[in-house]
């Protein structure tokens, strides 16, 4: 099943995406072939590309070349005990999981909420290994990092972790409300250094109806940050119109801006991907360093699958003045 949310604390507007009736899209029960995700993240250890998305338990997936996808067992196999207490209605379909390599474990952020609210939490689980076949293999959860609560402006889901590269990590987050936030992280708990943590803004959608912006990832390049959201409303299948934005700054907690050299957090960003014949809402995007590569990563709805949630990996290339773009994605017929 892919459930995914808009969450915007306005009633009228949660009623509207729900009669749309477009959360659950089946995935076929072939072993291997083109990645039916929402939410992708792909991370790559030794020869092997893991890919984790939305989905009961985080669905888990893995690759040889980016494009022929098995599907294996999901990272939780049992329903996370202090999620279902922490959020009602939680029932074990996790959103927008996040994995790094951190002092040599993995660390897998992951969201815990229910469509259309913000009582939302971030949990965390580590392991030694994404390798299922080693001895070393568990996920060990650490359970909640931060939380958001109908009192609060911001919503706690969509987690992606970045270094400076110099010893301070940071948490980006954030789904509509008043936009995408960042804490700094301990990498030695993985959770923020304060208590009750300094919640910075990095990007909203100043003037546009719901704020619909939320899926941020940063990436450190050129000496540059970009930061990378997702504009506008996925989970309508082929009427989504979700699309990749992006700004930048020195500094990793901004100010970021676009390229005609307006703030995020003034709605400013610059188009990176949109929708184009049978691909609708490309949106949910990381970017994969692999060797001298990058990858940009992202799902889309196919107007040719009925709709479905697949992911896109796109090569990613720069303009001479600092700006990515997004080329034809790998495909499998």
């Amino acid at each position: 099943m892919m459930n995914r949310r808009h969450s915007t604390g306005r009633s009228p507007f949660s009623t509207l995406i729900a009669a749309l009736g477009l959360f659950s899209m089946a995935v076929p029960a072939s072993a291997s072939g083109p990645a039916y995700a929402h939410d992708p993240f792909v991370i790559k250890q030794g020869d092997v590309y893991y890919l984790f998305a939305t989905g009961q338990g985080i669905s888990v997936m893995s690759s040889p070349d980016l494009i022929d996808w098995t599907y294996g067992n999901p990272a939780f196999l049992t329903v996370p005990k202090w999620a279902v207490k922490e959020v009602r209605g939680f029932q074990g379909h996790i959103w927008a999981p996040d994995v790094s390599l951190v002092n040599g474990k993995y660390y897998l952020y992951y969201s815990v909420s229910t469509f259309g609210s913000n009582r939302s939490c971030i949990g965390l689980a580590v392991n030694k290994t994404l390798d299922p076949t080693s001895p070393d293999f568990e996920w060990i959860d650490q359970e909640k990092v931060i939380e958001s609560s109908p009192g609060d402006d911001f919503n706690a889901i969509d987690p992606n972790l970045v270094s400076d590269g110099a010893g301070r990590y940071f948490l980006s987050f954030g789904s509509f409300w008043s936009g995408i936030k960042m804490v700094e992280i301990d990498p030695k708990t993985g959770k923020p250094i304060e208590n009750p943590p300094k919640v910075i803004p990095l990007a909203t959608r100043l003037g546009v109806q719901y704020n619909p912006i939320e899926a941020p990832f940063i990436l450190k390049e050129n000496g540059w940050y970009y930061l990378f959201v997702s504009w506008d409303f996925c989970c309508r299948g082929v009427r989504s119109d979700y699309k990749i934005a992006v700004g930048r700054s020195r500094e990793i907690t901004g100010p970021y801006k676009d390229k005609k050299g307006r703030s995020m957090l003034d709605g400013g960003g610059t188009l990176v991907l949109e929708g184009s014949g049978d691909v609708h809402g490309p949106g949910h995007n990381m970017v994969l360093r692999d060797g001298s590569k990058l990858w940009l990563v992202h799902h889309y709805y196919d107007g040719a699958r009925a709709g479905a949630a697949i992911m896109h990996v796109r090569p990613l290339s720069w303009t001479e003045d600092g700006w990515p773009v997004a080329g034809d994605p790998l495909t499998i017929e």
